[in-house]
């Protein structure tokens, strides 16, 4: 890497990253707002309306959350009656998360977000789709390198 100068913040590549991630929570409050859920709580339904039951554990996985900031918002989840948290009757260790019918019903109501954010956008398809398999192979190699 070749920067003139590396403490500026628009030479910052994570800078960009954490600002588009903030514009981009801003888009997504006015429509979450009307389901009553906050984006991080989106972030978990969507992971489970692909796959549930999942445990805390994979859902940390998935969502790169540890546990302690994924246990209050699945209990603010459960409070809402969107989820049910119950110990595996395999390994009473391992808590897994379900959908309640409610929470399976707001995935009706959900189905258009993704729409809707991309209009706001203002991306086209290609943009949208070329910025997507960037940031997936640039989180896939932060988290790679971790490892």
């Amino acid at each position: 890497m070749k920067v003139e100068n590396p403490l500026v913040l628009s030479n910052l590549l994570c800078f960009s990253i954490y600002a588009c991630s903030r514009e981009f929570t801003k888009l997504y409050t006015p429509i979450l707002k009307e389901l009553n859920i906050t984006y991080p709580q989106y972030l978990v339904m969507v992971a489970l309306w692909e796959h549930e039951p999942l445990s805390v554990k994979q859902l940390g996985n998935q969502l790169c959350l540890d546990s302690g900031t994924l246990t209050p918002l699945l209990k603010r989840l459960e409070e809402a009656g969107l989820v049910i948290r119950k110990r595996s009757q395999e390994d009473e260790r391992s808590v897994l998360i379900s959908l309640t019918e409610k929470g399976m019903g707001l995935k009706e109501k959900a189905k258009s977000i993704p729409t809707q954010i991309f209009e706001k956008t203002g991306l086209t398809p290609e943009q949208f789709e070329e910025y997507s398999h960037s940031f997936k192979e640039l989180l896939s190699a932060l988290t790679t390198k971790k490892s």
